[in-house]
């Protein structure tokens, strides 16, 4: 068998294709995270507006989310070339659409946990003040999520250009 067996045309589109889920996942998670706890944010505000600043850290944890995304698809865009100067493998296709995956749909999830929470429990922290260390371990419970994922596509980025 020749290089060229292990290169199908389409193999690009899979690389590609991990690219977009990466961004378009990670991305709707963080928009999700960003906008329910948005919404608790600015219910606080208006009896509160001297919370409003504390209330701001599922706001900045939802967008951490995208970063991942943002560098995984950096990552995975870096190792693919035209054609003429490297074959890209099926293999490579593959494991870069896995790292985009990964990354991207439990970006998705911890947006998610990130805004039930974050909305949640912004508002308990209007009402008790006492719950802003929990909620906090929460959200980076939540966090963390988008964090395992992040370090599995890494992992799977360096198998696919090893």
């Amino acid at each position: 068998m020749s290089e060229n067996d292990y290169a199908p045309k389409f193999a690009p589109f899979l690389g590609m294709a991990g690219v977009a889920f990466a961004m378009i996942f990670g991305c709707i998670g963080a928009a999700y995270g960003t906008a329910k706890s948005g919404i608790g944010i600015a219910g606080v505000g208006t009896f509160r507006g001297d919370l409003i600043m504390k209330s701001l850290i599922p706001v900045v944890m939802s967008g951490i989310i995208a970063v991942y995304s943002l560098v995984v698809s950096v990552l995975i865009a870096g190792n693919m070339k035209p054609p003429p100067e490297k074959h890209y493998t099926l293999f490579e296709g593959c494991m870069h659409l896995a790292c985009g995956l990964s990354v991207g749909l439990t970006g998705l999830a911890a947006g998610y946990a990130i805004g039930v929470v974050g909305d949640a429990g912004v508002r308990a922290y209007m009402q008790q003040s006492r719950i802003f260390v929990g909620m906090v371990l929460i959200l980076i419970f939540g966090e963390v999520l988008g964090l395992y994922g992040l370090i599995v596509a890494l992992i799977l980025n360096t198998r696919a250009s090893g």
